[in-house]
């Protein structure tokens, strides 16, 4: 079992491994992300996650589904998409029996149930079941507009107003 060295005692956390000592310290102590996209800068702490995160810039999908084709730039994705296909739902409701093809999907249902909500609006303590949800209602504080309209480049702090918005164009084109 390694330990934290004597130079830098941070706690008293034991590992088999010494990479996961390393990254124990890196993501809980030093909170270091030596791994950097070059297309945005943003930082992560191994290696894995950055490759992944590239693939949104490269538009990279080594991941094919054989049902339909489609593909995808995580395994994860894949096999989730697959249940869509095969109908399976392997998450079950503690509470009324209802089933979901992921795990994020009935994490999220549970919610109904407990009232939990996790997510808190940094700008007036309002609280959400969702990140997502929690994420939009922000830019209500921060008058942010992430979505741009491809025709007059207007922009929306919502996709679905961008969506809607654009049906004004159709026959422009």
């Amino acid at each position: 079992m390694k330990a934290h060295t004597k130079e830098k005692p941070y706690c008293q956390e034991r590992f088999a491994r010494s990479d996961n000592l390393k990254l124990h310290i890196i993501k809980n102590h030093t909170k270091e992300k030596p791994y950097q996209c070059e297309y945005c800068q943003k930082k992560f702490y191994e290696k894995s996650p950055l490759n992944i995160h590239i693939r949104l810039h490269t538009n990279e999908k080594p991941y094919l589904c054989e049902y339909c084709s489609k593909t995808f730039t995580h395994s994860a994705n894949l096999k989730s998409h697959i249940r869509a296909h095969t109908k399976e739902k392997p998450f079950q409701c503690e509470y009324c029996q209802k089933r979901f093809n992921r795990n994020a999907h009935l994490k999220t249902h549970i919610r109904t149930h407990t009232k939990e909500k996790p997510f808190v609006c940094e700008y007036c303590q309002r609280r959400f079941t969702q990140r997502g949800y929690m994420k939009r209602h922000i830019r209500t504080h921060t008058k942010e507009k992430p979505f741009p309209c491809e025709y007059c480049m207007e922009k929306f702090a919502h996709r679905i107003s961008l969506k809607l918005h654009q049906k004004s164009h159709e026959g422009c084109t």
